[in-house]
């Protein structure tokens, strides 16, 4: 179904994945102030899942606490009695506080409370990545078990030095332990890529705005990757297509295309765009022998069939293109070991924010919303990646709100500090102005 040229049923599926996942990450991150409030004998006024200004889709009002689902999706939150915020009736903040208020408890208690939604979205951040780890697996591919070397396709990859073949891939001196990871080493780097070209070793300097550049890349539609290269052999040809009616067959190794000569499939899916909609003489190898025949180049430069390990990690391996390791946890382990990517995680994230704050990185220009994480979803529906993009994205409000603006947990958290520190609590109409 497609509408504008959008494939309206992948971004409905992204979307799910995207308000599934934040709403989840709302409710823990509320949770978590709320379970603290009413812990040390607070007063919660109301508990929400999104905004509700005006109106609530649902609510219902149970003990003291009115529960709902505001009709904005732009976050959620729990209202707790006597705290300063901009909600608060500026009248009873001259009234004395009341034991159940959040203003009339130590400052220690405050902070706990404040530091609860983080507290809890660094705790899901472990938990999920525990679970996934067991149920799913840690995939690893050693850089240097890439059989091929490396496929770069993307313009800005190949002005700084890659090329299509470069092997053995270290990151300032590093070598890479997992290929996946090459690009995000690649971004938070300030130094060098090392690899190897044909048995010589080659030092590559990766440039100050690699990131902006990649960033621009994806705006115009042309998305960064670096991929193990492979041989281009045919794995699906429907029936139906015009690729088998020309004769196309399974197992058969394209290695040529009119008077061009390749081995590769980003040879192929370099040079077949400039023949879209005309016939083309296509050679393969089938059993040894050389076939030719004649095929149709669609509107969008393809001829229709899916090469054998095509985004198929576990395909290249069993191929011997490729080793992927893939490293399942028990029960206890799983813990310890989700703790240490939740770590690591963070740390990539403080460096991209790094990055994001040097002008000079062009970092900012991949500042987005909800349509920049949502574009992070797979266009399909799976539970693996949902559930390893939600953690990351726990992992990120946990640092976000952390943040010393006022408007945010960390801006309370602030203040509370500054309280214990200096034994004078700030004003309240001063903390009212920088709500």
């Amino acid at each position: 179904m497609y509408l504008l040229v959008i494939n309206w049923a992948s971004v409905s599926v992204q979307i799910g994945q995207l308000l599934l996942a934040l709403s989840l990450l709302i409710i823990l991150h509320e949770f978590g102030h709320y379970i603290t409030a009413k812990w040390f004998g607070c007063r919660v006024e109301k508990f929400f899942l999104f905004f509700d200004p005006w109106f609530a889709l649902v609510k219902k009002k149970v003990g003291d606490t009115v529960y709902g689902i505001g009709w904005l999706p732009l976050g959620g939150y729990v209202k707790i009695s006597g705290m300063i915020d901009e909600s608060m009736d500026k009248e009873a903040m001259k009234q004395p506080a009341k034991e159940w208020e959040f203003r009339s408890k130590p400052a220690w208690q405050r902070l706990i409370i404040m530091l609860g939604g983080v507290i809890m979205n660094v705790l899901v951040a472990f938990i999920v990545y525990a679970f996934v780890l067991m149920i799913w697996g840690e995939k690893k591919i050693p850089a240097k078990s890439l059989k091929y070397g490396i496929q770069v396709t993307d313009s800005t990859l190949y002005k700084i030095g890659l090329r299509s073949g470069d092997k053995r891939i270290a990151v300032d001196g590093v070598p890479v332990d997992d290929f996946e990871k090459t690009l995000k080493k690649m971004i938070v780097s300030d130094e060098k890529i090392t690899i190897d070209r044909n048995g010589t070793t080659m030092d590559i300097s990766i440039p100050e705005d690699l990131l902006g550049q990649l960033i621009e890349n994806k705006r115009k539609g042309r998305i960064s990757l670096i991929e193990p290269r492979i041989p281009i052999i045919a794995f699906i040809v429907p029936d139906t297509g015009n690729a088998y009616k020309a004769g196309l067959r399974q197992n058969d190794q394209i290695i040529g295309i009119d008077s061009f000569r390749f081995q590769f499939y980003d040879e192929f899916k370099h040079q077949l765009p400039s023949y879209k909609n005309s016939q083309v003489l296509v050679t393969v190898l089938r059993n040894k022998n050389e076939v030719q025949f004649k095929a149709p180049v669609d509107s969008e430069g393809r001829l229709g069939f899916i090469p054998y390990g095509y985004g198929d990690f576990r395909q290249m391996d069993s191929l011997g293109w490729l080793k992927l390791n893939i490293t399942r946890y028990g029960f206890f382990a799983a813990f310890p070991a989700g703790v240490k990517k939740t770590g690591n995680e963070l740390a990539y994230y403080l460096e991209q924010f790094k990055k994001i704050l040097n002008p000079k990185t062009g970092g900012y220009k991949g500042l987005g919303g909800f349509k920049a994480i949502g574009s992070a979803f797979p266009k399909y529906w799976s539970w693996e990646s949902f559930w390893t993009l939600t953690a990351f994205l726990s992992v990120i409000l946990a640092f976000m709100n952390l943040l010393p603006i006022p408007a945010l947990d960390g801006g309370h958290v602030m203040f509370t500090l500054y309280e214990m520190v200096s034994g004078r609590k700030p004003n309240e109409k001063f903390m009212n102005m920088h709500r």
